[in-house]
């Protein structure tokens, strides 16, 4: 993985991305060379654009002010310490009582989550119960995120009591139907997670009703993304088998749902991304590659 981040603007708009038209190389406004000493494993902006957080394998994250208008970093970056594990995963939460941002950092060594002060770049939460590296952290809206572990589980956190609040486990008599949250989401609405495990397999669960759904397996091995399209009426997941596979989720969430590949990349899919607006989406790839896709209108 590499130690470098670039952050791009495709010369073609994302409106104007249709379907057929040819890959265009993009414009790469700014770039840091040696960022980490190590290999970046995750990188996260915050809801309003203007903090950017990296983890790497040197057990460090990196906090840096990015102003948007002039597309530059501003200030001195904040280096992070507290990690002694490669760190897998950073989200951002928005503390709206306090008006501030809170940055949320998980990964291997001691599996703690540790929670943030961005204002002052103070750690000032040290949240234990995972028995297994922290792989995956997702926040949509409020106080509340869940993590998912080496350790088969997923965890909610709510930082207004500062613990964890519910617990997502294999089912119980059945650990060896269990296997690591390589990633997962919350649609905006906090009904339904969604969990991607690294047997290929994707889980759906009822957050409100506290029950399992279902479980599909869209992927033959890792899936390491995986995110609720814009009112969550698809599921995009990508996977180590290089595909990039949509599921639609607008019928009966128990029943068989249909899926179908909508990219390939020629070596394994790390992350795919939604636009906000847009049906399209980004997939970045082990083949150093990272494409915009547009799906073409039925």
């Amino acid at each position: 993985m590499p130690c470098t981040f670039e952050m791009c603007v495709l010369k073609n708009a994302w409106s104007r991305v249709v379907d057929n038209s040819a890959p265009t190389a993009p414009t790469v406004l700014l770039k840091r060379t040696k960022h980490h000493k190590g290999s970046i494993y995750c990188l996260a902006w915050s809801p309003a654009g203007d903090l950017l957080a990296t983890g790497s394998n040197d057990k460090t994250v990196k906090l840096m002010r990015f102003n948007s208008h002039a597309c530059n970093l501003e200030g001195q970056e904040v280096e992070l310490t507290m990690h002694d594990g490669t760190v897998r995963d950073v989200c951002f939460i928005e503390d709206t009582s306090n008006k501030t941002s809170l940055l949320v950092s998980g990964g291997a060594g001691d599996c703690k989550i540790y929670v943030t002060d961005c204002a002052t770049g103070k750690t000032f939460q040290a949240l234990s119960g995972h028995s297994g590296h922290v792989l995956s952290l997702y926040n949509w809206g409020g106080a509340m995120f869940v993590s998912g572990s080496q350790d088969k589980t997923v965890r909610f956190w709510d930082l207004r009591t500062g613990g964890c609040v519910n617990v997502i486990s294999p089912p119980t008599g059945h650990p060896s139907k269990g296997s690591a949250v390589a990633s997962l989401a919350v649609d905006p609405s906090g009904r339904l997670l969604v969990c991607g495990h690294d047997d290929g397999s994707c889980a759906l669960h009822d957050v409100r009703g506290s029950r399992a759904l279902q479980r599909f397996t869209p992927h033959s091995s890792d899936v390491r993304s995986v995110r609720f399209s814009p009112g969550a009426y698809y599921l995009l997941t990508a996977g180590y088998d290089g595909r990039v596979v949509l599921t639609d989720l607008q019928g009966d969430l128990t029943c068989a749902l249909p899926s179908v590949p909508v990219a390939r990349h020629p070596d394994k899919v790390i992350s795919a991304r939604w636009h906000p607006d847009d049906f399209s989406f980004l997939s970045t790839s082990a083949d150093k590659t990272v494409v915009l896709w547009t799906i073409p209108p039925v």
